[in-house]
């Protein structure tokens, strides 16, 4: 051995791991804004779950209410327009999947999976068209359901597509009723 090679830490060691440690901690609090931001808006998670007073909602009507920065159509239906889309024969439909994000993923089209359960007349759905985004307008079109103008796309009064552009059924989001007239959406 030498005598310059000694088994100790000398100064020049300690200011080696000192630099280190203080530039680790130095990158580590320069990256933390920018993996932070990353997070959720607060606003957001806030939106998560909403709920909605459908008490007042009679037969025949809609309200929209706003879930995550979507409008969601809440339709109270008719009897006659529960008969429809349940009278639908699952082959014609233009896509077969029901959408419903309380059922499995592969589920039919059937009206009642599309159907609030236990409580059909109820339809619950994200009111976008599945084609580019816009927002069909209610109770129109050829199947009396939403029909969306900008390309022509028609839904049935199940939220199916029936004709179009449009690609799939309009999305049923993860939802329950709380109580007759309440209903928690998210």
């Amino acid at each position: 051995m030498s005598v310059h090679d000694t088994a100790e830490p000398n100064r020049r060691d300690f200011l080696y791991i000192a630099t280190g440690a203080v530039g680790a901690v130095g990158a580590v609090s320069l990256a933390w804004p920018f993996i932070d931001q990353m997070n959720p808006d607060a606003a957001t998670l806030a939106l998560a779950e909403i709920d909605v007073d459908v008490s007042q909602v009679a037969e025949g009507q809609s309200i929209t209410a706003k879930w995550r920065g979507k409008p969601v159509f809440i339709r109270q239906r008719t009897a006659r327009e529960v008969e429809e889309a349940k009278a639908v024969d699952l082959g014609s439909l233009k896509d077969p999947i029901a959408r419903n994000a309380n059922l499995p993923s592969d589920a039919d089209a059937t009206d009642v999976n599309r159907a609030a359960e236990g409580k059909e007349q109820w339809l619950v759905m994200i009111g976008v068209c599945t084609h580019l985004g816009c927002i069909p307008l209610g109770q129109s079109g050829p199947y009396d359901g939403w029909f969306c103008p900008c390309h022509g796309s028609a839904y049935d009064t199940a939220g199916r597509i029936r004709q179009g552009p449009a690609p799939t059924n309009m999305a049923i989001p993860p939802f329950e009723f709380t109580s007759d007239t309440n209903i928690r959406i998210g």
